[in-house]
C-alpha cells in the first residue's frame, strides 16, 4: 500500500538535470499538502498478523494468556531518501463477563510514530480498543468477536526544512532568497473510528486446526484532511479483510498461514505468506522455546523473509523487505527493516480450567 509520504520535498541541486528535477518537485510540495487525502494511506507493516488493533479491532485480545505487551520499529526506504521511521507500542488483555460465562471482553491500546521526507512529516496516534467475543458452541471452540477502536492523530511538519522554486536562482539553491509561499499551519488533528467483526473456530483432535476469518473498517468519519483545513478533503475510508490458518503437524512442527487485504482510495494492499514453528516443550509446563521462519509477498512490491525466537513469555522477530517492485533500481531491492518485540504474561497462576477461553492460535 502506497504512503504519502513516499512524496518528497526537494533540496539543492547537484546539477542542471537534478536542479531541474528538484525545482518541479518544490514547485508542487504546496499542492501535495491540499491534496494529502487523495494520496494518503495508511502505514502498513510486514508483521501485520501482531497488530490486532490496526488490522482488525476484533482480534484485540484473542490469545491465551492474561495480557500482551509489544513494541514495533520499521525502517524503509533507507537507501533512497530520508527513511520512514515508525515506532509503534501496544498492551492487550481480556477478562471474563461472568464466572459462569465463556463470553470474554478484551481491551487494549496502541500507539504509534511515524516520521518521513525531508521535511520531517510526523503522525502521532493513540488507538483504545475494545473487544467483545461470544463463544458459540458449549466446545468452547467457536467464537464471534465484534471490536471497536476509536483513535486521535496529529500530523505535522517541519517549515524551516522546506524548499521553493523562488529560492533556486541561477541553478544554485540559496535557503536566504524568500519562498514568496504562504504556508500552511505546521499541524493539523483528526479523530478516527473504526470497527470490526471476527469469526474463530478450532476442529480436529485437540483442537489443533483454527481459523480466522474477519472484516473491519477505519476513519468512518472521514475527517477532515488538509493542512490547509480546505472543505470537502477528507480522509479515505479503509476496508481491511483478514485470514488465519493455524495448524500443528506433530508436538514439534506447526504452521500458520496468514492473508491480508487492505482497500484505501485508490490504493490496495494484498499480502500472502506463512511462517513455520518448531517447538521446544517442557515437562508439565508450556511451550519453553520456539523457532520460527516464515516468508511473506506483498502482491507487486516486496517479497519479506521473517524470523522469530521465542524464549518462555518473550518472543522476538525481525523481517526484511526485498523490493521487486519497478523501484527496485533505485532502490537496490532494499526496502524495509522490521524488528517486533512482544511480552506475554499472566497476572496470577491459574489452573487451566480458571484460564479464559481463547482460540489456539
Amino acid at each position: 500500500m502506497k504512503n504519502f509520504s513516499n512524496k518528497r520535498i526537494a533540496g539543492p541541486g547537484v546539477n542542471d538535470l537534478k536542479t531541474f528535477c528538484r525545482r518541479t518537485a518544490a514547485a508542487i510540495s504546496l499542492s501535495l499538502f491540499s491534496f494529502a487525502a487523495f494520496g494518503q494511506a495508511d502505514i502498513h507493516f510486514t508483521q501485520f498478523y501482531e497488530t490486532s488493533i490496526l488490522r482488525n479491532p476484533a482480534m484485540t485480545g484473542v490469545f491465551g494468556d492474561d495480557y500482551k505487551l509489544g513494541a514495533y520499529y520499521r525502517n524503509q526506504w533507507s537507501s533512497i531518501s530520508n527513511p520512514f521511521t515508525t515506532f509503534l507500542f501496544t498492551a492487550e488483555s481480556h477478562m471474563p463477563v461472568k464466572e459462569t460465562s465463556e463470553d470474554f471482553i478484551s481491551f487494549g491500546l496502541l500507539s504509534y510514530y511515524d516520521k518521513a521526507g525531508t521535511i520531517d512529516q510526523k503522525i502521532t496516534t493513540f488507538y483504545p480498543a475494545l473487544n467483545y467475543n461470544k463463544c458459540l458452541n458449549t466446545d468452547k471452540s467457536r467464537f464471534l468477536s465484534f471490536g471497536f477502536t476509536g483513535g486521535y492523530m496529529q500530523y505535522s511538519f517541519d517549515p524551516s526544512k522546506t524548499t521553493f522554486n523562488n529560492q533556486y536562482v541561477n541553478g544554485k539553491y540559496n535557503p536566504a532568497n524568500p519562498s514568496m509561499e504562504n504556508l500552511p499551519a505546521a499541524k493539523m488533528t483528526l479523530w478516527d473510528l473504526g470497527a470490526g467483526i471476527n469469526y474463530n473456530t478450532s476442529s480436529g483432535e485437540n483442537n489443533d486446526v483454527t481459523y480466522i476469518v474477519g472484516v473491519s473498517g477505519y476513519h468512518f468519519t472521514q475527517p477532515k484532511f488538509s493542512y490547509y483545513q480546505k472543505s470537502g478533503i477528507t480522509q479515505n475510508m479503509r476496508l481491511n479483510g483478514n485470514f488465519t490458518l493455524s495448524s500443528r503437524l506433530s508436538d514439534m512442527i506447526s504452521y500458520q498461514l496468514h492473508a491480508n487485504y487492505a482497500m484505501q482510495g485508490t490504493y490496495r494492499e494484498i499480502m500472502l505468506g506463512g511462517i513455520l514453528n518448531w517447538t521446544q516443550h517442557a515437562v508439565g509446563a508450556k511451550d519453553i522455546f520456539i523457532v520460527s521462519g516464515g516468508l511473506f509477498y506483498r502482491y507487486g512490491d516486496a517479497i519479506c523473509p521473517v524470523f522469530k525466537m521465542n524464549y518462555t513469555n518473550l518472543s522476538v522477530a525481525v523481517s526484511y523487505d526485498v523490493n521487486v517492485s519497478s523501484l527496485k533500481e533505485a532502490s537496490n531491492m532494499q526496502g524495509g527493516f522490521e524488528l517486533t518485540v512482544f511480552y506475554n504474561g499472566n497476572f496470577t497462576n491459574k489452573t487451566p480450567d480458571k484460564k479464559t477461553v481463547c482460540p489456539k492460535f
